[in-house]
Formats: C-alpha cells, sequence, structure tokens
C-alpha cells in the first residue's frame, strides 16, 4: 500500500490528524469536506483548476538545472521552481482551488492567516481574480519582517489585520483567523495556507498542491531520469514538502523534509492537538506550547501538518533541521552559483543539501530540491541579519 494515503473516515492519517474544533466547526468542517469530494471528483472543477494555474499562475513551472552548483558539490541538483509561479510561491497552487471552492459553495468573504507573507498575497490574489472580500491575519513581529508583502496584500484589496497576542508570529495569526471564522461561518471560508489545521484542511491542501509532485516526476522523466535520489524541501506547516513528495512516495526515493531548528516539530516535539489537529508539537510537559524560533517568517511554527508527523512515525521520510547561519550561507551560495535568490524558507532545504553532499548524499546521486518561493520578500531582512554578522 502506498504511504501516500487518503485520510481514515475521521480524519487521521495513523494516530494524526483528526478535527479538534469548537462544536459550531464541527458541522463547517464537514459541510467542507462534502463540499471538496463533490468538486474534486467534477472533471469541469479540476478543468477550471488547471486552466487558472495554466494562463494565471503560469504552470507548468520549470525544472532548472543547477550545473555550477553541482560541479560543486559534486552530486546533481535539480529545483522545481514554485519561486517563478505568479505570486513567487507554491501558495497559489492551493489558494486557487480554495477560491474556487469557495465561490462553488456560495461564500462571498476569504480570510487567511500569514506569515512570511506569500500565503497572504496568494490569497489577496484569488480574492482578486474571483471578485471575493479578503482579510488577511498577521503577527505584528512578521508585519515588520515583511512589510512588502503587507504593501502587496493591501493593493491587491484585502484588509490586513495585525495580531498584537503572543508571540505576535504566525501561531497567533492562526489563532486570530480560527476565531474570526467561528463569528462568521455563513459567507466566509477559511482559506487556511498550509497542509495543517482540521480535517479536511490537511487532506485538502496536500492534494491542491500535488501539481508540484505530479508535475516534477513527468519533467524528470522527460530527462532520462526515472526516480531521483534524494526529493528534499523545506517544512513548516509542510504543503510545499506534501505537494512535492506526492510524486515520488510509491518510489525508492529518498523523502526529506528540513525544518528550522528553532521550530522542529518533528525532530524537537512530541504528540498533541493544536490549531484543530493532533501532530507533533514543540510542548513543554504540561502540554504548553513553546514559541518556534526562525528567521524565516513562514517556518516560524511550533508544529507541523499531521501527514507529515505520520511520513516521519512510519520511516517513509526524514526531517532533519537547519540553523540560521547555515540558511543565510544557502541564500548566498545558490545566489552566486546559480543567479537563484530563494526565500529563507526555501533556504532551508538549501542549507541541508550543502551540509550533507558527499556524506549521507553519496557523491553522483540526483537531488530534486523544491524551492517553494522567491527570496524579494526577504532581502531587507538577510541585509540586517548579514550586517549583524560583520
Amino acid at each position: 500500500m502506498s504511504a501516500l494515503r487518503d485520510p481514515a473516515a475521521d480524519g487521521r492519517f495513523g494516530e494524526f490528524g483528526g478535527h479538534f474544533v469548537p462544536e459550531v466547526l464541527v458541522p463547517v468542517c464537514a459541510e467542507l469536506d462534502t463540499a471538496f469530494r463533490d468538486a474534486w471528483a467534477d472533471p469541469s472543477f479540476r478543468g477550471e483548476y488547471l486552466a487558472v494555474l495554466r494562463d494565471f499562475g503560469g504552470r507548468p513551472t520549470p525544472l532548472t538545472e543547477c550545473a555550477r552548483l553541482s560541479e560543486s558539490l559534486g552530486v546533481r541538483v535539480l529545483l522545481k521552481r514554485e519561486d517563478l509561479l505568479h505570486t513567487g510561491s507554491h501558495k497559489l497552487n492551493n489558494v486557487v482551488g480554495q477560491g474556487l471552492l469557495a465561490r462553488r459553495m456560495g461564500k462571498r468573504r476569504l480570510i487567511a492567516e500569514t506569515g512570511a507573507g506569500q500565503h497572504g498575497v496568494a490569497t489577496a490574489t484569488a480574492a482578486a481574480l474571483f471578485g471575493l472580500e479578503c482579510t488577511v491575519f498577521m503577527g505584528e513581529v512578521d508585519t515588520r519582517r515583511q512589510q512588502l508583502n503587507v504593501f502587496r496584500m493591501e493593493l491587491l484589496g484585502a484588509t490586513v489585520r495585525t495580531v498584537t497576542s503572543g508571540s505576535q508570529t504566525l501561531k497567533d495569526a492562526v489563532n486570530e483567523a480560527m476565531r474570526e471564522w467561528v463569528t462568521c461561518v455563513d459567507d466566509t471560508h477559511y482559506c487556511l495556507g498550509s497542509a495543517m489545521g482540521p480535517h479536511p484542511f490537511p487532506w485538502m491542501v496536500r492534494e491542491f498542491q500535488r501539481v508540484i509532485g505530479d508535475e516534477s516526476r513527468c519533467q524528470l522523466v522527460d530527462r532520462g531520469i526515472e526516480t531521483p535520489d534524494v526529493v528534499v524541501a523545506c517544512v513548516g506547516g509542510g504543503s510545499n514538502a506534501i505537494g512535492l513528495f506526492s510524486g515520488f512516495i510509491d518510489t525508492d526515493a529518498r523523502l526529506v523534509g528540513v525544518e528550522a531548528s528553532g521550530g522542529a516539530a518533528i525532530g524537537a516535539g512530541t504528540p498533541g492537538v493544536l490549531h484543530g489537529m493532533r501532530s507533533m508539537l514543540l510542548q513543554d510537559a504540561d502540554g504548553q506550547i513553546l514559541e518556534a524560533h526562525s528567521i524565516s517568517a513562514g517556518l516560524d511554527y511550533p508544529g507541523v501538518g499531521p501527514e507529515h508527523a505520520y511520513l516521519a512515525a512510519i520511516g517513509r521520510a526524514e526531517y532533519p533541521s537547519a540553523n540560521d547561519d547555515e540558511v543565510l550561507d544557502a541564500v548566498g551560495m545558490l545566489a552566486r552559483t546559480e543567479g537563484i535568490i530563494a526565500a529563507l524558507e526555501s533556504a532551508h532545504a538549501v542549507a541541508w543539501l550543502l551540509r550533507e553532499a558527499g556524506r549521507s548524499i553519496p557523491t553522483g546521486s540526483t537531488v530534486l530540491l523544491g524551492l517553494s518561493g522567491r527570496g524579494d520578500k526577504d532581502m531587507a531582512h538577510v541585509a540586517a541579519l548579514l550586517a549583524e554578522r560583520t
């Protein structure tokens, strides 16, 4: 049986997943589950989804051979370029699907959480495209780190609500978005940004993101590569990684999801419940959620999507981490060797590759790396961090 499977009837992947939500959201999640199943089985819905991604988003995204980086590392490196998708990251794959689904369900408004701002920008973009209202919740720390994306969201017509509670980062933005959703379920769809949260979100987001893995597998075959030795991507909630892994889960490729060292929910966490799901979480002995840390706002989250927790539990995928210094070095290395400036999130995967090439990755191996986003949004932050190091 393939490790990639639909969740059980209770929304679980093994012991992880489910829907731990307030009573008012139980029928809402059930309605969303039914609506998604009906839409995803409808050829006209799928056709419109793929057409929008093609004509508006720019799919298929390229597969880029990294000749100079490959030569320096002794392994063949190919990048799946989600950074070249419209809005600058893989997030558009998900929000186009959820935006179309919301419209099909008769909703007039989207709400979303965002950390690095890329999901917020993508949601605001889809809302503008489909004629929907949009509100995005963003922690105050992240609004300072990502001022450019705040402006982009507002330019696209979205209302950005700054969250000042807690650590003022992604976890708290999710909290506020879910609180808002409880008050307006009749006309509002919560466009959750990653493969996390209560069922059916982890499964639904994975299905909208699996276009990444399906495309990659076909593109590799066109180059004469039946199966790469390693498939690697960054992991916070984990939508880009689960989308990429979906194309190779039934092969013998090594699947690697790289967490931020200060947010390593799989590497340093324990099972628990947060934001409607049971998954691996950073928490103390009393079950209190600990604050995560990462220089990348998109990975600054104390949990991980439940399907990743499941893949780790059964040994199908591994989840090492990269630290802030390694990530900054990786941004510079990829820029200098290949002329590509990666988002800080994506640079975690690059950092792991730089560390492991010639070690756990044998010389001569073929590595497919998911480049989930471009680094424009991070340049002011990176410049300040580099200045602190000198």
